[in-house]
C-alpha cells in the first residue's frame, strides 16, 4: 500500500492531505475524497481512508483546515467549523481544491471520482454537490444537511446518500425533510436518506462517547451497516 503526505493549496491557503492507493495495482483507478470531522484530519479518517484505498480506490484525505490544524477544544473546533460553513463559497472551494489534488494523480480515472465524508465532512460533500462537483457521487455520515445555498434546479451531477442517525441532534428530523424536499426542488435524479434508529451524532466514530460533544456516540451496528451501504453505493455508481 502506498501512502504518504500531499501538500496543496486554495489560494494562499496551504492545504496537507493523505493519499493511500494499492500500488501493485496498474492502470488509472477511481478516485474518493475523504473528509474529516469537526476536529480536523487525524488518525481515524486517515484508518478510514486505508480502508477505502484497500477496497481498490484511489483515496485522498482533505484537510480543510490548512496546515492539518487540529481543533484543541470545542470553542476552537466551532470557530473552525464555522468560519468555513458560514461562508458556504469557501468551503466549496476549499473542497474543490482538494478535488483537483486528486484528479491530478496520474493513478486516477478523472472520469470516476466521487466524496465521502464524516461529521462535518458529511456538510461538506453535500456542499460540493450542490455546487455542481464534477463527482458520480457523494456519501455523507452523519452530517449536518442544514445549508445557506440550497442547490439550484438542475445543478446537482452526483449520485446523494445520507446515512444519519434517527437521534442525532445536528441532524434533527425537520433537517432531513428539508434536505428531501430540496433534493426534490433541485431535480436531482439519484438521492436517498437512510436513517439509522437510536443512533446519534458521530456514529461511526469509537472514540465518540459524548464527554467532548454532547449528542456523539458510537454505535457499531450503525457504522458497520453505514460502511456497507457506502460500499455498495461507490461499487455501483463507479
Amino acid at each position: 500500500m502506498h501512502m504518504n503526505n500531499i501538500d496543496y493549496h486554495d489560494d494562499e491557503v496551504i492545504c496537507r492531505g493523505f493519499i493511500a492507493y494499492d500500488d501493485t495495482a496498474s492502470g488509472k483507478r477511481p478516485g474518493v475524497l475523504v473528509f474529516h470531522e469537526g476536529l480536523g484530519l487525524g488518525e481515524h479518517i486517515i484508518e478510514r481512508t486505508r480502508t477505502v484505498a484497500k477496497l481498490g480506490y484511489v483515496a485522498l484525505a482533505a484537510d480543510m483546515f490548512g496546515d492539518r490544524r487540529q481543533a484543541r477544544d470545542l470553542e476552537d473546533m466551532r470557530g473552525l467549523v464555522g468560519d468555513l460553513r458560514n461562508e458556504p463559497l469557501r468551503l466549496r472551494a476549499r473542497a474543490r481544491a482538494a478535488l483537483a489534488a486528486l484528479a491530478s494523480l496520474p493513478e486516477v480515472d478523472t472520469g470516476r471520482l466521487c466524496a465521502i465524508g464524516f461529521c462535518f465532512g458529511g456538510s461538506v460533500v453535500l456542499e460540493l454537490a450542490r455546487d455542481g462537483a464534477d463527482l458520480k457521487g457523494v456519501v455523507s455520515f452523519h452530517g449536518v444537511l442544514a445549508t445557506k445555498a440550497p442547490a439550484l434546479p438542475g445543478k446537482v451531477k452526483a449520485s446523494v446518500l445520507v446515512l444519519t442517525g434517527g437521534d442525532d441532534p445536528l441532524a434533527p428530523p425537520e433537517h432531513v425533510v428539508a434536505l428531501e424536499n430540496e433534493m426534490r426542488a433541485a431535480g436531482v435524479r439519484d438521492w436517498q436518506v437512510v436513517t439509522y434508529g437510536n443512533t446519534h451524532h458521530a456514529f461511526t466514530n469509537p472514540a465518540a462517547d459524548g464527554f467532548f460533544l454532547s449528542g456523539t456516540l458510537y454505535n457499531e451496528q450503525s457504522d458497520r451497516r453505514s460502511w456497507a451501504a457506502m460500499t455498495s453505493f461507490l461499487n455501483e455508481v463507479l
